[in-house]
């Protein structure tokens, strides 16, 4: 897949690696991968496995790459063609772990000034105070880890890292087990440190909503790959790669044959693997005969009790619900149509008004451009 370049300017990203782990791993794993990024922040998507924490590793100097560059702010981090490799300490990354790291033996004001001991008594004092105000945790200085809560703790291994003026900061799902509300507000704090600095920062998460509410841009790796990368709504509102297409939303990926293309009417008919469902999708270069991948949303699923009439819609299946479960402030519903699970999505006030229960018969009502066909994994 071709992927945009993107220049990173003076104070931005650019990373070419590649680090093949050893053969006795099982799996064996490469990470080949190529992007840039400008100062703001970068959402680093993927599945588990993907090579989101390796490559954080290699920008860190925690992970040597068997060759490539990686260049931040016009420093050369790495670069093994010119032997350039410098050690994690010169490199000055600000790293926030999912665990967080912090010393448990000392207090908030300590931890924050660990990383800026070779400074002035003075102006480390004074460093540590201003970015404790930044996050709002001043009030905090002398207490201990342990005395704190989750969300204060997120914003001291955020300063900690801050205090040292990085020129890129890494962040490795340090805000997944926070409430959304808590999550927001401590990324609002650091939206408004790094207007003022203006560094690259790279945040990996598995939040969809994370993605589209925090990201200026998105990359997504796939087995050590980067597989797509733009802004978020580019890469996931028309998602060609499978991966993709489960980040963006797209709870239903089926296996699909190519029956007849229709180039006159810009759509194509393709069946649902082990059935006999033939839905109609929109024209792409596969030819009859030809199998693929194909998706649809939740969200773009309606459901009828009624058998629907003239509709625009051109795939219109009848089935019977399987499953009822709620998620949040929705219901998800499964419907079996010849063997072949959907899944829906609808509010609690919808579920009602139209009486929903398991074993229900209702009929799935799609419109041929919300399938999207997909690159397999």
């Amino acid at each position: 897949m071709a992927l945009p370049r993107i220049d990173p300017g003076p104070a931005g990203i650019a990373v070419r690696v590649r680090k093949a782990y050893a053969a006795n791993q099982r799996p064996a794993f490469v990470l080949d991968a190529e992007f840039s990024a400008a100062p703001g922040v970068t959402i680093l998507c993927g599945p588990s496995g993907a090579g989101k924490t390796t490559l954080l590793h290699c920008i860190a100097g925690l992970a040597r790459p068997d060759e490539g560059a990686i260049c931040v702010g016009g420093r050369s981090f790495f670069d093994s063609a010119a032997a350039a490799d410098l050690s994690p300490a010169a490199r000055n990354v600000g790293y926030v772990f999912q665990t967080l790291a912090l010393f448990p033996h000392m207090s908030v004001a300590e931890n924050v000034a660990y990383g800026i001991q070779h400074l002035d008594a003075e102006v480390r004092r004074a460093r540590v105070r201003a970015i404790l105000e930044s996050f709002r945790i001043a009030h905090l200085a002398a207490s201990r880890p342990s005395e704190i809560s989750g969300g204060e703790r997120q914003r001291v291994a955020l300063a900690r890292a801050l205090v040292t003026d990085p020129c890129v900061l890494l962040l490795d799902e340090p805000l997944s087990a926070l409430d959304p509300a808590r999550k927001a507000q401590i990324i609002d704090d650091l939206r408004a440190w790094n207007a003022a600095h203006g560094i690259p920062i790279l945040y990996v998460t598995h939040d969809r909503n994370e993605v589209y509410g925090l990201g200026e841009g998105l990359i997504v790796l796939e087995e050590g790959k980067v597989v797509a990368q733009g802004t978020p709504q580019d890469v996931l509102d028309a998602p060609r790669h499978e991966t993709v297409a489960q980040l963006a939303g797209f709870e239903n990926i089926f296996d699909v044959e190519v029956l007849a293309a229709h180039p006159r009417l810009g759509t194509m008919t393709c069946r649902v693997a082990d059935s006999a469902i033939e839905i109609e999708a929109p024209l792409s270069r596969l030819v009859p005969g030809q199998r693929a991948r194909a998706g649809i949303r939740a969200g773009d699923i309606l459901l009828a009790t009624a058998m629907p009439h003239g509709l625009s819609a051109r795939n219109v299946f009848a089935g019977a619900i399987r499953e009822l479960r709620h998620n949040g402030g929705t219901v998800v519903v499964t419907v079996d149509c010849d063997g072949v699970p959907f899944r829906s999505t609808l509010t609690s006030s919808a579920r009602d008004e139209l009486h929903l229960a398991e074993g229900k018969p209702v009929w799935l009502v799609m419109k041929t451009h919300s399938w999207r066909m997909l690159l397999g994994d």
